[in-house]
């Protein structure tokens, strides 16, 4: 009997296990109008307000061709999150920028947000991940 409970026990939480495992959905990326085919196009994807353009949740790199990229984000839990990237021309890893900071580097944010006299918000560049989907940014 004490072998049955068991059997049924391990049975019943393995069940429980599988059922409470998170369903993730997969983010694609298209950029397109970027300035030229050099360097490489760096994304990030952020699932805090406070970590918007500071500490990405997912990201790396894209290839670029034809002046556009496509960059696909596998395994991400259903929630609210925001996009940013910038194209790195000349390949040093980091946005470059001029004297007052204004970026010489094409960049881009989800929901095209765009700042005023600083970087984009937030609360304009997030969107709501529900199901597998597709966002397109153009420059």
């Amino acid at each position: 009997m004490k072998k049955l409970t068991l059997i049924i026990a391990i049975i019943f939480g393995g069940i429980l296990t599988t059922n409470a495992q998170e369903e993730t959905y997969t983010l694609t990326i298209n950029i397109s109008g970027l300035s030229s085919n050099k360097g490489k196009v760096l994304v990030a994807l952020y699932n805090k307000k406070e970590a918007f353009l500071k500490k990405r949740f997912k990201g790396g790199v894209a290839k670029i061709t034809n002046k556009t990229t496509t960059y696909v984000i596998e395994g991400i839990p259903k929630g609210e999150y925001a996009v940013s990237f910038f194209h790195d021309e000349n390949d040093n890893n980091k946005m470059d920028t001029n004297f007052i900071g204004i970026p010489k580097e094409d960049y881009g944010c989800s929901n095209n947000a765009t700042g005023f006299m600083g970087p984009p918000k937030y609360d304009d560049a997030k969107f709501q991940l529900s199901e597998n989907k597709t966002i397109n940014l153009e420059l």
